[in-house]
């Protein structure tokens, strides 16, 4: 049977066992995770946590609504035991009546009848780490093998263990100066996220410097369930001139090759982004987002609260 859960009612340590032992389980589906990305999650638990389907949900104007929390690609169900199209509608279709609206991403394992739900895949790209650096290395793409030289024409210097907050920095006053949706609070949240990672272990910082020893690029790293997550990063003018970004994507692969690990690019539905991750090699996977819309009146104010995501 499965149960709808409010956040108190949660037990932590159950929920953690069944992410850990999920065939389909992410670094996204821990308790901690969730705690830091959006506290008041709720859920809805098969049985005794065999499943699970992390709620995350919030009201506005008397509307309450499911979203996508930022930092977390793929929620969904997770299981322990067999998953199919069918168990993945029977957890949609117990979503609380109360929710009136929601879009939301799964993952890369909840198979979905398209007839019965609206659809829309997204696309993400993984490399297996399985074989040698120098194997993977050869199937880099022309230009990436050309900006890789780049960086070590710049004579770029690796640096591990930096800051959180320098990386975050970094992306606020580059890139971070074009996004209007993401206000102090996110950038607090991340990095208590980064945070909440590092003392579990789970986060890797890597810092690319110049030969003037400035910061340039920056970037996160999380493991779990055998991936590595490529979750942030900040480049900044230098950076992105001598292809930083791509010296420290590579020096992940190298260091963690032949291993068990795929390395996950985390996206994207962006094009050029698309083109950049493949040009290391990786392969295209999707994972899909559901629209479930109870408002059959204002729709499209349904739709533009949602994408504030607060």
């Amino acid at each position: 049977m499965i149960s709808y859960l409010k956040n108190k009612e949660i037990d932590k340590v159950k929920w953690d066992k069944c992410i850990r032992e999920a065939f389909n389980g992410n670094v996204y589906g821990w308790s901690w995770y969730l705690d830091v990305v959006h506290k008041n999650w709720e859920a809805l638990v098969e049985d005794d946590y065999e499943r699970v389907f992390p709620l995350t949900g919030n009201s506005r104007f008397g509307i309450s609504y499911l979203f996508q929390p930022f930092f977390a690609q793929q929620l969904g169900i997770f299981s322990r035991n067999i998953l199919n199209s069918e168990i993945v509608n029977q957890f949609l279709n117990t979503i609380p009546g109360h929710y009136r609206f929601a879009e939301i991403k799964l993952n890369t394992h909840n198979k979905i009848d398209e007839t019965r739900f609206s659809v829309q895949q997204h696309l993400n790209h993984e490399l297996d780490l399985i074989h040698t650096y120098d194997r993977l290395a050869k199937k880099y793409a022309t230009n990436t093998r050309r900006n890789l030289k780049k960086a070590i024409d710049a004579r770029l210097s690796l640096s591990k263990n930096i800051r959180p907050e320098d990386i975050i920095e970094l992306f606020r006053q580059n890139r971070g100066r074009t996004i209007n949706h993401w206000n102090k609070r996110e950038y607090n949240r991340l990095a208590v996220l980064i945070y909440a990672a590092i003392y579990r272990g789970q986060a890797m910082l890597y810092g690319a410097y110049t030969p003037q020893n400035e910061l340039c690029a920056g970037a996160v790293f999380v493991k779990s369930h055998e991936k590595i997550v490529f979750l942030f990063s900040g480049t900044n003018a230098l950076g992105r001139e001598s292809q930083a970004l791509t010296f420290l994507i590579d020096a992940v692969i190298k260091e963690f090759s032949p291993g068990h690990f795929v390395f996950d690019f985390e996206g994207s539905d962006n094009p050029n982004l698309a083109r950049y991750y493949k040009g290391f090699g990786s392969k295209e996977t999707s994972y899909p987002g559901i629209l479930i819309n109870r408002l059959p009146f204002l729709l499209k104010i349904g739709m533009k609260i949602l994408k504030r995501k607060k």
